[in-house]
């Protein structure tokens, strides 16, 4: 009871003290209170793995778009190697069987083997075969070998100890046959030919008229020829008329020599004929040129008629030919070519020299004129070396003088060369 007078002076303070307080009331500014954090309903905290497991709430912005895009893509990436790991799991017992059986297949075979022809199929399962080095062989015909794609002249693989027929060899062109083609048309044409103009005219109605104009020879009734023989001394234009009909028939042009023909083992030679026989049918319209015909023509040969294949032979010995081989029938047309008379030397030479630059001393007429037997090709070599003659000396025009040596140095390499009264 006694504390309470005391206890009030104590509330209310002293007046020097109030009078403190007002003025440190208005030195304090007003402060605008925080706004709150969210709006609307206080929400509830949460406890324990919930909260941990919870991810912040981020709104996306313009990099973490691109970071989202980039993230999709090695999902996908990773995705598509998952699958491809998968596959290559489930395809690997396949692919080691597929191994275990091709290599049964391959002791099987036998290795290494060898190449024989098929001469004739008795049945399914055996078939008569040869081989370059060897006899005839009855055999039989293993079960995994194509036997719709067998037959007789096709290549095959026989077993190295027991010669079955193990495989067969896929149907390819012979790559000598393939040196044999010209790929590019021969440049040549009946322009660059002097003189010849009968021979010219008998084998454009043998060659080139069957090819461009077939149906003239069904109208009249009459079959075109199957080939043609030019025989003659060398350099006489033979393979330059060759080349000039297949340019101005735009054929595929086959050009062999008969020595080539002749190979080192009994059959490779037929073989090799039938192949090349079998690509100038497959790109008829062609020619084939063969040239010394006499190294394989000595016994009696022939060729099958086709339509769109033209067979021009050429040989300098016709004497030494089978007689059979040039009757009708078989070879139905024969075109000499004979040394150039007069007149064709003439064009010849103007042939040969209508590109050269020649000095005004030049003429042509002493060497057309002479008593020396000239061939075309004689005549295209004194040009060329009349040529290089003039080019040593640094000149740029051809005197009468080089075409003097020129013709001295042709003639004395081909006596030399050729023995006397050969073709006499």
């Amino acid at each position: 009871m006694g504390q309470g007078p005391s206890s009030g002076m104590n509330r209310q303070g002293s007046p020097g003290d109030r009078k403190q307080d007002g003025g440190d009331k208005k030195e304090k500014k007003f402060e605008p209170a925080a706004p709150p954090s969210r709006v609307g309903r206080k929400q509830r905290k949460q406890k324990g793995s919930e909260a941990a497991a919870r991810l912040p709430t981020v709104t996306p912005v313009t990099k973490c778009k691109l970071r989202l895009l980039k993230l999709e893509r090695v999902k996908d990436y990773l995705l598509m190697e998952e699958e491809f790991v998968a596959n290559q799991e489930r395809l690997k017992p396949q692919e080691e069987k597929a191994e275990e059986d091709r290599s049964k297949v391959d002791d099987l075979r036998g290795s290494p083997m060898s190449v024989g022809n098929l001469e004739e199929l008795i049945d399914e399962n055996h078939a008569i075969v040869s081989s370059s080095v060897g006899p005839e062989y009855y055999v039989g015909i293993l079960s995994f070998v194509d036997k719709d794609q067998l037959e007789p002249g096709c290549s095959i693989l026989m077993h190295n100890k027991v010669l079955s027929v193990v495989g067969l060899l896929q149907d390819e062109v012979d790559p000598m046959v393939s040196v044999m083609k010209v790929e590019k048309a021969p440049l040549e044409s009946y322009a660059d030919i002097g003189g010849l103009d009968a021979q010219i005219q008998e084998i454009k109605e043998a060659v080139e008229l069957p090819l461009t104009h077939p149906e003239l020879y069904e109208d009249i009734g009459i079959k075109p020829p199957k080939g043609v023989i030019l025989y003659g001394e060398p350099g006489t234009g033979k393979t330059l008329l060759a080349k000039a009909v297949a340019n101005s028939t735009s054929a595929t042009f086959l050009r062999v020599v008969g020595s080539e023909l002749i190979q080192k083992y009994l059959g490779d030679g037929p073989k090799l004929v039938r192949e090349l026989f079998r690509v100038a049918d497959d790109l008829s319209p062609s020619i084939v040129f063969i040239d010394e015909i006499d190294a394989v023509g000595t016994k009696r040969d022939g060729f099958d008629s086709r339509a769109d294949v033209k067979v021009i032979l050429a040989t300098n010995r016709i004497e030494s030919l089978d007689p059979a081989l040039l009757r009708p029938g078989r070879i139905d047309r024969k075109i000499e070519f004979p040394l150039p008379d007069i007149k064709t030397r003439r064009r010849i030479f103007l042939i040969h020299t209508s590109r050269m630059t020649l000095a005004d001393d030049v003429n042509l007429e002493e060497f057309v004129m002479t008593k020396d037997e000239f061939s075309g090709a004689d005549i295209k070599a004194i040009c060329t070396e009349a040529g290089l003659l003039a080019l040593r000396e640094r000149r740029m025009k051809v005197t009468h003088t080089d075409f003097k040596k020129a013709k001295e140095k042709v003639m004395y390499k081909k006596k030399e060369g050729v023995p006397e009264g050969l073709y006499m």
